[in-house]
C-alpha cells in the first residue's frame, strides 16, 4: 500500500471500525475522505487526525441509506484521481423474526450495508484501473457464514458482501487492484445498538476490540489474503472451506438432473 499523495476513503468512519480505520490509514501516510451520518463526529476526528498526522482530512456528511447523498460520495469517487483506497465500511444490523419485522426497516438495511456498497465500489474501481494501482476492503460480517435465527436479512446482505468481493476478485485478478473481504466476529462497537441483540449478553471471550479487529483486517492485507477472518486461528479451515465449495463447481449446473431426482 504506497501512500505518497495518495487518499484513502472511509465511509461509516464516525465510530467503530470506520474511526479505527481511518486513524491507521492516516498513520501509514494517507489523505482521508471521510464519510458518515454524523457531522460532528467526523469533525472531531478530523480535527484529531490532522493535529496528531499532518494528514490532509475531508469530510463528507451523508446518509448511505438515500440514493441522492450516495451520489455525493459517488460523484467524488469517480473525480478525485488522488484516491487508492476504498474501505466500505459502513453498515448496519438486524436481528428480528422477520414475520414481525418492518419492511421498510429491512429495505434501509438491505439500501446501506449491499446498495451504497455497490454504487460506492462501481464508482471508484474505474479511476483505481486508469491509474494503475488501488485497493477496496468490503466489510462483511462472521455472521455471513454463521446465520442465526432472527438475522436473515442482516446475514443475507453481508453473504451478499463477501460473494460480491469474491466475483470481483475473480474479475480483477489480471489487474493492479486489490479487493479484500473482512469477517469479523462480535466487535465492541455501537452496531449492537438497537439491533436486536445487546452486546452485553455476548460471552465476553466471544466479543473483539475495535484495535485489535482492524489491526488484524490490514495485517490480513498486508499479506494478500482475500478473506480475512481476523478471529480464525488457522487459515487452512478457511481454504479447506473454499475447497470444499469448489468441488461442487463441476455438478453446479448440468444437462439432467441428478439421479436421486429421477424416479
Amino acid at each position: 500500500m504506497t501512500t505518497q499523495n495518495k487518499t484513502a476513503v472511509v465511509t461509516g468512519a464516525s465510530a467503530g471500525l470506520g474511526t479505527a480505520y481511518a486513524q491507521r490509514l492516516a498513520d501509514r501516510g494517507y489523505d482521508l475522505i471521510l464519510v458518515a451520518r454524523n457531522a460532528a463526529r467526523l469533525e472531531t476526528l478530523a480535527s484529531d487526525i490532522r493535529s496528531r498526522t499532518g494528514r490532509a482530512v475531508d469530510i463528507i456528511t451523508a446518509d448511505l441509506t438515500d440514493a441522492a447523498q450516495i451520489s455525493v460520495v459517488e460523484e467524488r469517487l469517480r473525480t478525485d484521481e488522488s484516491i487508492a483506497v476504498l474501505i466500505n465500511n459502513a453498515g448496519g444490523a438486524l436481528f428480528s423474526p422477520l414475520a414481525t419485522s418492518d419492511a421498510a426497516v429491512s429495505e434501509a438495511l438491505i439500501n446501506l450495508n449491499v446498495t451504497s456498497l455497490t454504487r460506492l465500489t462501481t464508482a471508484v474501481l474505474p479511476g483505481l484501473l486508469a491509474r494503475g494501482h488501488g485497493t477496496v476492503v468490503n466489510i462483511s460480517s462472521a455472521l455471513a457464514l454463521n446465520f442465526l435465527p432472527g438475522g436473515a436479512v442482516y446475514s443475507g446482505t453481508k453473504s451478499y458482501v463477501l460473494t460480491f468481493t469474491q466475483a470481483l476478485q475473480q474479475e480483477l485478478a489480471e489487474s493492479p487492484v486489490t479487493v479484500q473481504a473482512v469477517l469479523p466476529g462480535a466487535v465492541r462497537t455501537e452496531l449492537w445498538d438497537g439491533s436486536g441483540i445487546e452486546l452485553a449478553a455476548l460471552p465476553d471471550e466471544s466479543v473483539m476490540s475495535v484495535d485489535d479487529a482492524v489491526d488484524a483486517a490490514l495485517a490480513g492485507l498486508d499479506a494478500g489474503e482475500p478473506v480475512t477472518i481476523p478471529s480464525l486461528p488457522r487459515i487452512s479451515d478457511w481454504e479447506a472451506f473454499e475447497k470444499a465449495r469448489q468441488a461442487l463447481v463441476p455438478n453446479l449446473s448440468q444437462r439432467v438432473p441428478a439421479d436421486r431426482y429421477r424416479g
